[in-house]
């Protein structure tokens, strides 16, 4: 089902058919994961993912990555795009033949990319959204913005968009090829974070975080070894994030969110800030040759869960190592989601497709619903005010 068809069905369907029709930013299902090769207990009905329940070890679980990556509350998911885009043409799409792709519910990866839900740029189409936040990290490539609110922008390489959705809004995001003279490569996390009870029917707003402007902190080990933490969310130290929407749970001080992206030089020894035993700890490993967290290994492409008061080192390999932290004190309330919602209760659920239905949240002001701005211009945002940024 593609976009098109998705809005033709939340005009004419019942109710309690959209609840479970509407596939929104839903995931694609997930391959199976292969077993970890850590040791530990497994836990039952996750064969692939390694638990430890030693009380001085900092590391309370150990599993493989696929594309979407588990996280714990307070967010809901994280999705990892990697995509080697070609060569773009005139409308900026890919320059090669879709044939063979489900165009429309492209997940395939075929030659190491995806369309998504695009037809002719790569990414997702006009869809909604409540009760949440969409936090996106552009590493490579750039994304496309538009909004039922009238707002646009266009951001990457470094920067990250930070959406609250609160009582609803309608998006599109999409990955415009721009150069036709070269290949397009794009990655970026999206993560959703969820909201307070308090907080799901806040007014929708976005903050643009530039790269130039997000904060960043170097540190070198005894050997001279560096470590570059990105700091996006949460203090390190002395230095301090930019700020985040005005009703995102992480402007909540006691929420003590973090979201931080660690770059370490071969072999390079790093020791994580000790938190409050409260909060979630996960800690991606993406990239690199291995990692050692105290005394215990960490394949690449493994995720570990971590208990945030003990002291933890990390000891990368002999590859340059990435990493994603998350952290946060857990909301602690019910979740219900339903494709692009995430409410309290299936009732609440149901009054969003209801109010999706009867006021679009604000309509659809643009021409299509998959825009992309010039090939020719540079990163910006423009507000629902009014308001201009360059990057």
């Amino acid at each position: 089902m593609n976009r098109r068809s998705v809005l033709r069905t939340l005009g004419a369907t019942p109710l309690v058919t959209l609840a479970s029709s509407l596939p929104g930013c839903t995931r694609p299902p997930e391959p199976a994961a292969s077993a970890s090769n850590t040791g530990g207990a497994r836990i039952e009905g996750a064969p692939s993912v390694a638990r430890f329940t030693t009380s001085g070890d900092p590391v309370v679980s150990v599993e493989p990555l696929s594309t979407q990556w588990r996280t714990k509350d307070p967010f809901l998911f994280c999705a990892h795009h990697d995509d080697a885009y070609p060569i773009g043409n005139e409308s900026m799409g890919p320059r090669e033949s879709l044939a063979g792709r489900d165009i429309g519910q492209d997940f395939s990866r075929q030659n190491g990319w995806s369309m998504y839900h695009g037809s002719v740029v790569p990414g997702f189409p006009q869809h909604p959204h409540r009760g949440f936040e969409t936090v996106t990290i552009t590493r490579k490539g750039l994304v496309d913005h538009s909004d039922s609110l009238g707002a646009t922008a266009r951001y990457g390489d470094g920067d990250v968009q930070w959406l609250t959705a609160g009582a609803g809004i309608q998006h599109a995001e999409m990955f415009p090829l721009v150069s036709s003279e070269h290949d397009n490569p794009l990655e970026l996390f999206q993560l959703w974070l969820n909201l307070p009870r308090a907080d799901k029917f806040a007014d929708p707003h976005f903050s643009m975080l530039w790269s130039d402007r997000i904060p960043r902190h170097t540190a070198l080990d005894r050997d001279g070894r560096r470590t570059e933490v990105t700091v996006i969310a949460g203090a390190l130290g002395s230095v301090r994030p930019l700020a985040p929407p005005p009703r995102s749970y992480a402007a909540r001080a006691r929420s003590e969110i973090a979201i931080w992206t660690l770059k370490m030089a071969p072999n390079a020894r790093y020791t994580l800030p000790v938190a409050s035993a409260e909060l979630h700890r996960m800690l991606y490993f993406f990239r690199g040759a291995g990692l050692r967290i105290n005394e215990r290994a960490l394949p690449s492409r493994h995720l570990a869960e971590l208990r945030a008061e003990r002291e933890t080192t990390l000891v990368n390999g002999a590859d340059e190592g990435e990493l994603l932290l998350l952290q946060g004190r857990p909301i602690g309330e019910p979740v219900a989601q339903r494709g692009p919602f995430v409410m309290n209760s299936m009732e609440e659920i149901q009054q969003a497709y209801s109010d999706y239905q009867r006021t679009r949240f604000g309509g659809w002001p643009w021409r299509s619903f998959d825009p992309v701005h010039a090939k020719t211009r540079g990163r910006f945002a423009v507000h629902a005010d009014g308001h201009r940024e360059s990057a």
